[in-house]
């Protein structure tokens, strides 16, 4: 999985971010099911998928505050 840069995520709508933070949950709800029947290729998408999710709600967070201060 490459790095998906902020600037890539600035560029959707509001609508899709919220469709790929439902994706990358339900993504990560799988990786955990492996991880518990020990099927787990690569830990680090752990992260990976954590952290792009972060990366989308405080682009959200920041979208919602500029649209209240104006």
């Amino acid at each position: 999985m490459p790095i998906t840069k902020i600037h890539t995520f600035r560029e959707l709508s509001d609508g899709e971010l919220l469709k790929r933070i439902e994706e990358n949950i339900e993504a990560l709800a799988n990786l955990r099911f492996q991880k518990a029947t020990s099927q787990v290729e690569n830990s680090s998408k752990f992260t990976h998928l954590r952290r792009e999710i972060a990366r989308i709600k405080t682009i959200l967070a920041e979208r919602k505050k500029k649209a209240a201060q104006n």
